[in-house]
């Protein structure tokens, strides 16, 4: 019975477009959660970290329906770019 979901499960995302599967992980990551590092580059320096970054999800939009080209998440500003939470730094939108 176990192999018999997971040959559907394979068969389904198989069957389905990249953009579906992206939609899919999305959703699942926006249920599950993470515990990982946003970076914010402008050019090739790095401007912003944020670390312990939980929940990142796309926004959309209210009539259309449409991905928009920014995230929403939690995490902390490391302030220092150290990668590590310091003593005042703390969670934020």
């Amino acid at each position: 019975m176990r192999y018999m979901v997971t040959f559907l499960a394979v068969v389904m995302l198989c069957g389905c477009t990249q953009e579906a599967q992206n939609q899919l992980g999305r959703k699942i990551q926006n249920w599950t959660g993470t515990d990982g590092v946003m970076e914010i580059y402008t050019g090739e320096q790095l401007v912003r970290r944020f670390i312990k970054v939980d929940k990142l999800s796309t926004a959309y939009g209210t009539s259309d329906s449409l991905a928009r080209g920014y995230r929403f998440g939690y995490g902390v500003l490391d302030a220092n770019l150290n990668g590590q939470v310091d003593k005042g730094e703390k969670k934020r939108l």
